[in-house]
């Protein structure tokens, strides 16, 4: 009888370990509301480049500047409705990061066309295309900025996934539509073609040679055929602030083809020689950020208080919330110089590190160039190795489970993993934090990763899995966080309600 206690203890103990794992997890409250868009914006009603006297100094106006950028969705929304709307969201996001991969298997390949034609300056045209750039159309977020001398303010794409500067320029032997008028560079006195000797030409990765005028040619195209090409020049940029940046290399497209949704061009962000934070480093001590807003959602409280902005100059990097901000270290890939890389080392589900999701499942590659973990404005969600999203997705799925969320089957579009919530107002979910390379951690608000997909009340799991090795943190995990390219630090941060 003595020992007859001791499996009654222990079935007990066993009878109530469930109920011990379940409370140990961690969970975060959702409020729920359905999918909507912004109202269509016009272009007075997006502000530019102007001090903000809530982020900057009188020590920091000179050398810091903020722009107000806006989503796509509210600029061009037409008649879609949210569902359609967003859609198509994850069809350009699908395009995006297949390009990505596409150009980062093209890396060498590129290296060597490009040593190629610059001994063929001699010629008009150009002998190949390459993979380079943003994906067709999948620019997500604008700013309206002014071209040349007298300013002619135009909607330019902003992408941390592209380097070269460009515009639609006249005369246009082909050119896709724009809501602004066809820049023409001859009512502008600051505009000036680039010699073909010239060191800003040999910085190209694909150049040519106007053998009449010795004008420097450029060309960035697209594997599916798409491409933007003409005069590579430098010109002024001006906002309405009245901040201007002189003598930046762009690219003057006199043939464009493709879908760039009305925008009149692209201003690249990227971490390569010819994009503007690189051109204009010495002004802006090489460091700038953003804050993405949630438009999609019209519980966001932060798309009622601030709108989406880009801060250039010491200011990018906030004083609020210092002590809440992840910094880690900006990886280089020696092979792509495009591309801001992280290093990812793992993700807690509920308070518990995911096994799957390691650093060295998420790991760059210096000598190949392959893997790594890449930040980028312009894709919208999440992608992970194969094997660290789908140990990801079980962990959230075993969390979210044991909440009393319902799954929906058959999942949405990329989404496998969704939930029906219609009818609720809140939920609880398990908490999703990323883990970075120097020990710095970042956590994730609710409606960064259960997303509305639809007006009827589902919600998805905003994370997909990739079979090409490299990983993307996408916006829509971004957003609500001011997210800091700090290139003289060589790092990348983090910072919580930086909006």
């Amino acid at each position: 009888m003595a020992f007859s206690a001791k499996p009654q203890n222990v079935a007990l103990f066993f009878l109530f370990l469930p109920f011990l794992i379940s409370t140990c997890t961690e969970y975060q409250s959702l409020v729920l509301a359905p999918l909507r868009i912004s109202p269509e914006l016009h272009s007075d009603d997006l502000h530019t480049w102007t001090a903000d006297p809530e982020t900057l100094t009188s020590a920091e106006t000179a050398k810091s500047l903020r722009i107000d950028v806006t989503h796509r969705d509210s600029v061009f929304s037409g008649n879609h409705t949210p569902d359609l709307a967003f859609q198509l969201r994850l069809d350009r996001d699908a395009a995006r990061v297949f390009k990505i991969e596409e150009t980062l298997e093209s890396a060498s390949l590129i290296a060597a066309i490009s040593t190629r034609n610059r001994t063929r300056r001699g010629r008009k045209s150009f002998s190949s295309a390459v993979v380079s750039g943003l994906a067709q159309g999948s620019g997500e977020y604008f700013t309206r900025i002014g071209i040349g001398t007298p300013a002619r303010y135009l909607y330019m794409v902003l992408d941390t996934g592209s380097d070269v500067v460009w515009l639609q320029c006249a005369p246009c032997r082909r050119c896709y539509a724009q809501s602004d008028p066809i820049f023409d560079p001859h009512l502008s006195s600051s505009f000036s073609v680039v010699p073909c000797d010239s060191a800003l030409c040999r910085r190209l990765d694909v150049a040519g040679c106007d053998t009449r005028r010795l004008s420097c040619l450029y060309q960035v195209s697209y594997g599916d055929g798409s491409l933007t090409t003409g005069e590579f020049a430098t010109e002024t940029l001006t906002f309405r602030g009245g901040a201007r940046a002189t003598r930046i290399a762009l690219g003057c497209g006199h043939d464009n083809e493709g879908l760039f949704v009305a925008a009149a061009g692209l201003l690249g962000l990227g971490r390569g020689r010819l994009s503007f934070p690189t051109q204009a480093g010495r002004s802006f001590n090489s460091r700038f950020s953003y804050c993405l807003v949630d438009r999609t959602s019209s519980n966001s409280a932060a798309a009622t208080v601030r709108d989406s902005s880009v801060i250039f100059g010491d200011a990018a990097i906030p004083r609020r919330n210092q002590q809440l901000a992840a910094f880690t270290p900006m990886v280089q890939n020696p092979k792509m110089d495009t591309f801001y890389y992280v290093e990812v080392t793992g993700v807690s589900v509920g308070g518990t590190k995911v096994a799957g999701v390691t650093g060295q499942a998420l790991h760059l590659d210096p000598a190949t160039g392959r893997g790594g973990v890449i930040v980028d404005s312009g894709t919208s969600v999440t992608r992970l190795t194969r094997p660290a999203y789908s140990a990801l997705r079980d962990a959230f799925k075993a969390g979210a489970a044991e909440s009393g969320l319902r799954m929906s089957p058959g999942g949405f579009s990329l989404f496998d993993t969704c939930y029906d919530l219609a009818g609720k107002k809140e939920v609880k979910v398990p908490t999703v934090v990323m883990h970075l390379a120097g020990g710095s951690d970042v956590s994730l608000p609710a409606e960064n990763y259960l997303i509305p997909v639809d007006t009827k009340g589902t919600f998805c799991f905003a994370f997909a899995g990739t079979d090409s090795g490299v990983s993307i943190i996408g916006n829509i995990q971004q957003q609500g966080f001011r997210v800091v390219f700090d290139s003289a630090g060589r790092r990348v941060g983090f910072v919580p309600g930086g909006c």
